[in-house]
């Protein structure tokens, strides 16, 4: 299948695949990587092409691209989607492959090919038996394995401006047969108003240029067409896309930097494309630890009442309660002392996973484990002083101690931090005294 469109008249073709260009100059965008000057460009203007992987969101020329350096190299093109394709497929492209060189195989929605159908390119690149030109929507890096990555160059294309979509339209109006016969035309605001509303993706909004001029019946297309071909507008996540953690991370961010205003909108931003809050739950559940911390315990349990409030009154209400939970936390007082101190306490840990549990902290359940002294010299801490046994150890033997919890100076962690100021100069004053018995 050289050709998406092949088996589909023209007359009925979508107005995006009527007004693919065929050459680099009615190619729009990405000039970071096409201008004569970039590397693309030099590879494409020499016909020196080498195997890629072209990474950018949805209607911004990846196909396009493939197609027009298979042109500009005289290259047999053959067209894989990783969605309907299989290892048969690949293999049948490789036979069409020896039959006539050089030829460049596309595969579009790389990413959702497994790693066996991957590894089934690698020894015909490898040979230069094909050129190998992937196009995905998600970061190679984890999408492709690394043996393809090794054998392609990446290059990223970039949600197309404003000021590009606004060219691909015009070029489209001025240019496509059928819109020509319709007499169409798109005022100035309409245009505009379009421009702002796909988001960078050209064939989105050839689609809906072409929707509108059907509503227009032959006269000028207005905003309002516009607006009605475009209907609602949906979120453009998947749900394991890599916008989908774009928003998430921006998420985390506005609240660890307390934002409100931030918070509230990146969460509205989620649930205006997915209807499942427990991403964001979860986020903000990890955010009560990690950037909040015992500077503020009651974050936990709020975010906990919240999630439990939305499951018990549904999305109408629930909403507003996690939007409460998101004003909260980003407010509270934040700390990462406690995310510090357990990654710390993890670390060390795991180098000294060998060291003996001190005989005064073991238990001693039987008969043998108290000869071996288990248990012996422990003092319990009710029975002390201000319930504490200072001076007694509570880590191995030859551990310094760590100071793994330093906490803040904000919230409750002011608190605590006297706390273990009061506790340090118990466990000094008892050092003090037991030298000073020793000098006795």
């Amino acid at each position: 299948m050289s050709d998406l469109f092949s088996s589909i008249p023209p007359s009925h073709a979508p107005l995006a695949a009527r007004m693919r260009p065929k050459c680099m100059a009615h190619y729009f965008g990405q000039t970071h990587l096409t201008a004569h000057d970039a590397p693309l460009g030099q590879a494409i203007a020499q016909q020196q092409i080498h195997s890629m992987l072209l990474w950018g969101p949805p209607g911004t020329g990846k196909t396009t691209l493939a197609e027009i350096i298979a042109h500009e190299a005289n290259a047999q093109f053959i067209r894989l989607s990783a969605v309907t394709s299989g290892v048969k497929d690949i293999r049948d492209a490789m036979e069409r492959a020896q039959m006539s060189s050089p030829t460049i195989v596309f595969v579009d929605e790389v990413h959702r090919f497994n790693k066996a159908q991957q590894d089934a390119f690698l020894p015909h690149i490898e040979s230069g038996l094909i050129t190998f030109i992937g196009a995905t929507t998600e970061n190679p890096a984890f999408s492709c394995n690394n043996a393809l990555l090794s054998r392609c160059r990446v290059y990223i294309l970039n949600a197309l401006a404003p000021a590009e979509i606004a060219q691909i339209v015009e070029h489209a109006m001025s240019h496509d047969p059928e819109l020509l016969a319709q007499g169409v035309s798109i005022s100035d605001e309409a245009l505009h108003g379009l421009c702002k509303m796909v988001g960078g993706d050209a064939r989105k909004a050839l689609l809906f240029v072409e929707l509108a001029a059907g509503l227009a019946k032959g006269s000028c297309i207005n905003i309002s067409e516009i607006v009605q071909a475009a209907g609602a507008k949906v979120g453009q996540f998947d749900q394991q896309g890599d916008h989908f953690y774009d928003v998430l991370s921006a998420f985390h961010k506005s609240v660890r930097g307390s934002s409100v205003d931030g918070a509230l909108y990146w969460f509205a931003r989620f649930l205006v494309s997915s209807n499942d809050v427990t991403p964001i739950m979860r986020r903000l559940l990890a955010i009560a630890s990690e950037d909040i911390g015992l500077a503020d315990p009651k974050a936990l349990s709020l975010c906990l009442d919240a999630w439990d409030t939305f499951h018990r009154v549904g999305p109408a209400e629930g909403e507003r309660a996690i939007a409460q939970a998101c004003v909260y936390c980003a407010l509270a007082p934040k700390s990462n002392a406690l995310y510090a101190a357990f990654k710390q306490a993890k670390k060390l840990a795991t180098e000294t996973s060998d060291a003996p549990v001190p005989n005064h902290l073991r238990n001693a359940p039987t008969a043998i484990a108290q000869k071996q002294g288990h248990g012996v010299g422990y003092r319990y801490s009710h029975n002390e002083p201000h319930a504490v046994s200072a001076g007694q150890t509570y880590l191995p033997e030859q551990l310094p101690t760590p100071d793994f919890y330093m906490p803040s100076e904000r919230g409750l962690e002011k608190k605590l931090k006297q706390k273990i100021s009061f506790l340090d100069e118990l466990n000094q004053h008892n050092a003090d005294d037991g030298s000073a018995d020793r000098q006795a």
